[in-house]
């Protein structure tokens, strides 16, 4: 019999990983997820209850999803052909680098961004090159981003930017485009929350390479439901329908996203309280002793302040309020991310980090 263990049989380039655990704790209020923190708007909340009674469960979903897809193709001016549906965003971007990448291919990314890149792209040996943003204002090295996608598979790009806040210069994606032979994804999970035009979806048509993620999961108020898609050329598509694992769009994700697409007017006063109350939250911040903050587009807002591991504990301990501490990354030292809350919640954040900065 074989004196292996069981870690010793893992696929070498899979040992070392660990669940994913994003430190949550008990809390009465939780900005470190980036979430919506609105419910949904009562009455598209009564629409998706009524689609899932009526959803039967006997029976397999639709493994494309292409009742979803043709209500997601008309709002965005696309072909069914265009849209792959998935169980989040993150299924896209696994599948996306279990297709595209590979051993002697390389994924590059802009630090600090979102971390699952790099993580996708080591489970899917794939290289990973990245071109760090300027430590100072967190912008793009634009000329070291396009020498690096010379010699790449693909460039993943977030606009805006987690955890940054900033967009991504559509004239760089166009550079990209031109200049290189890299696929380039943009995720756009926090897009709605930006200025009015900052989607480059309209680009896809004329631009084989660029794929646009979204998500359900943050302006429509549906993190719990898993459901992100990608908008992209046709040929890329139909790469990952054949590679995906099948029926991972589950008949309620299916039928609670379709409404709420088909709805999507009603979340416009929810957006426009999103962004008032960070113009709010940020207006406050900037009044407070030794905080550091840079402009965002999206439904968070990343700090620096002194101690701030120290802060982000005595948040959770003392006023139950959680924010994620980036402190430990790194360019990002002393720093924070906190999710836009509510009025309420940004007020009892903003009354709890002056009394702490105070006390010190």
């Amino acid at each position: 019999m074989s004196s292996q263990t069981i870690s010793e049989r893992v696929r070498p380039a899979l040992a070392g990983f660990e669940p994913y655990d994003p430190a949550f704790s008990p809390c009465n209020i939780n900005l470190s997820a980036n979430e919506n923190t609105h419910p949904l708007p009562a009455t598209i909340a009564t629409g998706i209850a009524q689609a899932l009674v009526d959803t039967p469960l006997n029976r397999y979903p639709d493994p494309l999803a292409n009742g979803l897809r043709d209500e997601l193709a008309a709002w965005h001016g696309v072909a069914r052909e265009n849209i792959m549906v998935g169980n989040g965003g993150d299924e896209i971007l696994f599948n996306l680098l279990f297709a595209f990448g590979g051993p002697g291919r390389a994924l590059v990314v802009a630090p600090p961004c979102f971390e699952e890149y790099k993580n996708f792209a080591k489970m899917c040996e794939t290289d990973v090159v990245e071109v760090w943003r300027n430590p100072a204002d967190f912008s793009l090295n634009a000329d070291a981003l396009v020498e690096a996608a010379k010699n790449a598979a693909m460039v993943m790009v977030t606009s805006p930017n987690n955890p940054t806040g900033d967009l991504m210069d559509s004239s760089l994606v166009q550079r990209l485009l031109d200049n290189t032979d890299a696929l380039v994804l943009l995720d756009e999970a926090y897009v709605e929350f930006a200025r009015e035009g900052s989607s480059l979806i309209p680009l896809v048509a004329n631009n084989p390479r660029l794929m646009v993620l979204r998500t359900f999961s943050k302006a429509f108020s549906m993190a719990g439901l898993r459901c992100g898609y990608l908008v992209a050329n046709q040929e890329v598509i139909e790469v990952l329908a054949a590679i995906r694992q099948i029926y991972s769009e589950d008949v309620l994700a299916q039928a609670a996203a379709t409404v709420a697409v088909k709805r999507r007017g009603e979340f416009a006063p929810v957006l426009a309280s999103i962004v008032q109350e960070r113009e709010y939250l940020c207006k406050g911040l900037a009044e407070l002793p030794n905080v550091v903050q840079w402009p965002s587009q999206a439904n968070f807002v990343l700090v620096r302040l002194p101690h701030a591991a120290e802060v982000r504990a005595r948040l959770r301990d003392e006023y139950s309020i959680l924010v994620r501490d980036f402190s430990y990354s790194k360019g990002l030292e002393n720093c924070l991310r906190i999710t836009v809350g509510t009025h309420e919640e940004n007020e009892r954040l903003l009354q709890a980090i002056g009394q702490l900065i105070k006390g010190d």
